[in-house]
């Protein structure tokens, strides 16, 4: 059993990530025990799956359905959210290829230029 202490550092967060976690609802409170509350594996387990779930760039909401299709084995809904979740991330990928490419194209116009105005620095006045 461990405290909240220890369970935040064996999930590699702080004390008050477990407590946001569990006024969202993600984690249970458990009741107290001579005064302090003790986690179980099945606790570590939960938050390590939060935080690998935010990682992969899910949010709390849907973290919260994850866990909850865990629990039923509905592996259907859970690939669609899955698939969802990178489509997402490919408009996110597309997007940051773009912009490294105009940068690289402005570090490029900034190390050929003269005397006239940076172009990096010009285009972010417009």
């Amino acid at each position: 059993m461990l405290t909240i202490g220890k369970l935040a550092e064996a999930g590699g967060v702080g004390v008050e990530t477990v407590r946001f976690y569990q006024r969202k609802g993600l984690l249970a409170v458990p009741p107290r025990a001579g005064g302090v509350r003790r986690y179980g594996e099945d606790d570590l387990r939960r938050l390590r799956f939060i935080r690998k779930a935010q990682q992969a760039g899910f949010t709390l909401e849907e973290i919260g359905e994850l866990l909850a299709l865990d629990s039923g084995h509905d592996h259907r809904r859970a690939r669609e959210m899955a698939e969802r979740r990178m489509e997402k991330l490919n408009r996110q990928i597309a997007e940051l290829q773009r912009a490294r490419d105009r940068l690289q194209r402005l570090a490029v116009a900034c190390a050929e230029g003269g005397i006239e105005p940076c172009p990096i620095l010009t285009a972010f006045d417009d």
